[in-house]
C-alpha cells in the first residue's frame, strides 16, 4: 500500500483547489466505479482496526476495512436497526454461569492477507486492546475500544471455531458492546515488524474493502475485497476513497465541483441550492443525541446546583435552532425522544421558558449583576456534531439572556475525543464543567449506563462527568443482570425519567444525519442508525 506524506495544505471556499491530487483518487473504469466521501473529520480514521475518529471513523472505517463478531442489519430505512450474527454465527450463555459466554465463529473467512480468521486471531484482537502485557497490546486502540466493553475480562480460543468471553459481572448487554469491537490480522501484525505504526502503512482485516493508500491528512484509498465473505456486503463499488473536509463551506463546494460524490452534514443554508442543483439530501431518523454532558459534582461547577440545570435547559430555544439548521433535527428534551419506549413519564417537562429559566437561577443566587458562569469544551465539527459552532453560539445567547454567562473551549475532534475518554478533572478537559459531545443512543449501555453509570467514570468508562447517584446505579445493576426484553425496558424508562427529571445534560436536539450526495450515487439505504452499509452503493 502506499503512504503518502505530504503535507496537508489548507482548503479555501467555493471553487478553490482542495488539498490533494484528484486524480490520484479516480479509479480506472470499473463495475461500480469510484465513491469519494467528503467527511467531516479532520484527519482520516486510522486504519489499524480499532480506529480513531468517533462513529465517522467506525462507520468508514472500521466497518468497511474490518469486520466484528457482531454487526447491526442496515439493510432498512423504515426501522430500527437490530443485531445480527458477523464474524460469529451464534452465541450462548453457560446456564451454569451467566459470565461465561460461548461464540461460534464463521469458518472460511480470511484476511486481506491471506491468512485464516479463527478463534484464536479473535482471542488475538481482545488481547490487543485488555492485555497491557501481550506484546501486541495497543494503547491507541485500547483507548478507543475497552470503554465498549467494560465488563469483559478475558477472551479465550477454546479452539479454531469457538472463543469463549468471560465477563467481571452478569452483563446481559455484552453484544451490543461487541458490534463495537473489529478485527485486525495477526499474521499482518508479525509480517510489518510488530509494529502498529507500520501496520498502518499496510492494513489487513477481513472487510468488504481493502486499503491501498493511506495519508492521514489527505485521504484513504480503498478497493473492493473481491473475496468478501458476505455476499449482501460484498461491494458494487470498485473504490472507495475518504477525505478529510472539517470545514462544512469546504465539502459543499467540493461536492458542487465534482471533487467528491458524497459529503457528511451539508450546512443547512446551502442544503436549498444544493437540491436546487440536482443533487441529493438524505436524511433519517436515528438513534443520537447532541447534548452537553455537565459536571455535576466538581468543586466550583455551576452544574452542581439542579436549579441552574433546569434553568439552562428552559433557556435554550431549540425550535429556533431547528430553523436555523433548516429542520435537520428533532428538538431535545431527554437523551431520547418521547416516541421511545425508554422515555419513562419526567415530571419536568424541558421547554423553551426564558421566564422560569430566570426565576430559577435567581433562587440559586444568580441575576444579572452576578450571573452563572461556566466554561465549556466544544468541536469545530465532528462525527455526529452537526454544526457545532453556530448551534453552540445560539446557546451561548440563549443563556446569556436569562443570566448564565458562557466561555468555549473549542477543540479539535480527535483532541476533544481524548479529553472525553480521560473525563472532567483530567489535564485534558482543561477546567471545564461541561462537554458538547453527540452520542449514540440505539442500546441501553451507549443510551444511558455508559454516561451515569459511577463504576464507569472515566476514564474506566465515558462517565465524563464523574456522576454518582444512587438510583442511577441500581437501574445499571439491573439493566445489566437482566436478559428479559420487557423489564429492560421498565428499567430504561426509569432510568431516563430520573436523567430528565434532575436535568442531568444540557438536551438539545437529535440529528437527522443529513448527508448530500451526487445524482450519480445509486443504491444507497439509509439505516436508522450511525452507521451505514456501503456495499449496496455504486456510480452511475
Amino acid at each position: 500500500m502506499r503512504t503518502s506524506r505530504r503535507a496537508l495544505l489548507g482548503a479555501g471556499l467555493a471553487g478553490a483547489a482542495l488539498p490533494w491530487d484528484m486524480a490520484r483518487a479516480e479509479a480506472p473504469a470499473g463495475r461500480g466505479g469510484t465513491l469519494r466521501i467528503g467527511m467531516t473529520a479532520a484527519a482520516v480514521p486510522l486504519p489499524n482496526g480499532q480506529t480513531d475518529q468517533g462513529g465517522e471513523g467506525q462507520r468508514f472505517m472500521a466497518y468497511t476495512v474490518f469486520d466484528s463478531l457482531v454487526f447491526w442489519d442496515l439493510s432498512r430505512s423504515d426501522a430500527p436497526s437490530r443485531l445480527v450474527p458477523n464474524l460469529a454465527t451464534e452465541w450462548t450463555i453457560d446456564p451454569a454461569d451467566s459470565r461465561r459466554w460461548l461464540f461460534t465463529l464463521r469458518e472460511g473467512v480470511r484476511f486481506h492477507d491471506g491468512s485464516a480468521f479463527d478463534a484464536h486471531a479473535a482471542q488475538w484482537n481482545f488481547e490487543k486492546l485488555l492485555d497491557s502485557a501481550a506484546p501486541h497490546f495497543d494503547p491507541r486502540q485500547a483507548a478507543q475500544g475497552r470503554s465498549r466493553i467494560p465488563s469483559v475480562a478475558k477472551a479465550t480460543a477454546l479452539d479454531a471455531r469457538t472463543l469463549e468471553i468471560r465477563t467481571t459481572e452478569v452483563d446481559a448487554l455484552l453484544p451490543y458492546g461487541l458490534a463495537w469491537i473489529v478485527m485486525s490480522s495477526p499474521a499482518q501484525w508479525e509480517k510489518v515488524g510488530r509494529s502498529w505504526d507500520a501496520f498502518l502503512a499496510a492494513p489487513s482485516g477481513t472487510g468488504p474493502f481493502r486499503m491501498v493508500e493511506y495519508s492521514q491528512r489527505e485521504r484513504g484509498v480503498m478497493v473492493a475485497n473481491p473475496d468478501y465473505w458476505n455476499p449482501a456486503r460484498k461491494p458494487r463499488l470498485e473504490r472507495l476513497v475518504l477525505l478529510p473536509l472539517p470545514e462544512a463551506n469546504t465539502r459543499a463546494a467540493a461536492l458542487r465541483s465534482g471533487q467528491v460524490d458524497w459529503i457528511e452534514a451539508p450546512a443547512p443554508d446551502v442544503t436549498a441550492s444544493l437540491r436546487g442543483a440536482g443533487f441529493r439530501i438524505v436524511t433519517n431518523e436515528y438513534p443520537h443525541n447532541w447534548v452537553w454532558h455537565l459536571d455535576l459534582t466538581a468543586p466550583g461547577s455551576i452544574w452542581r446546583d439542579v436549579r441552574v440545570r433546569r434553568a439552562a435547559n428552559l433557556a435554550v430555544d431549540r425550535d429556533g435552532i431547528a430553523g436555523m439548521m433548516d429542520g435537520q433535527m428533532l428538538p431535545g428534551v431527554g437523551l431520547l425522544t418521547p416516541s421511545s419506549p425508554w422515555f419513562g413519564n419526567p415530571s419536568f417537562r424541558i421547554r423553551h421558558d426564558p421566564a422560569e429559566a430566570r426565576k430559577l437561577l435567581a433562587e440559586a443566587g444568580f441575576g444579572p449583576r452576578n450571573p452563572a458562569r461556566t466554561k465549556v469544551m466544544i468541536p469545530g465539527s465532528g462525527s455526529g456534531m452537526m454544526q457545532p459552532l453556530p448551534m453552540n453560539e445560539a446557546i451561548q445567547e440563549n443563556l446569556r439572556e436569562v443570566g448564565i454567562a458562557v466561555e468555549f473551549e473549542v477543540m479539535e475532534w480527535n483532541a476533544l475525543l481524548n479529553a472525553w475518554r480521560a473525563g472532567s478533572r483530567d489535564p485534558l478537559s482543561r477546567g471545564v464543567h461541561a462537554l458538547n459531545y453527540s452520542y449514540f443512543s440505539q442500546d441501553p449501555f451507549t443510551a444511558l449506563i455508559r454516561h451515569v453509570d459511577s463504576a464507569l467514570v472515566a476514564p474506566r468508562g465515558t462517565n465524563w462527568g464523574h456522576t454518582r447517584d444512587a438510583e442511577l446505579d441500581a437501574v445499571c445493576k439491573g439493566l445489566r443482570e437482566t436478559f428479559d426484553p420487557a423489564a429492560q425496558d421498565a428499567l430504561m424508562a426509569r432510568g431516563h425519567q430520573r436523567i430528565v427529571d434532575e436535568a442531568m445534560f444540557l438536551f438539545v436536539a437529535h440529528d437527522l444525519n443529513a448527508r448530500a450526495m451526487s445524482p450519480k450515487v445509486r443504491g444507497f439505504v439509509q439505516a436508522r442508525n450511525w452507521f451505514q452499509d456501503l456495499g449496496t452503493v455504486s456510480m452511475a
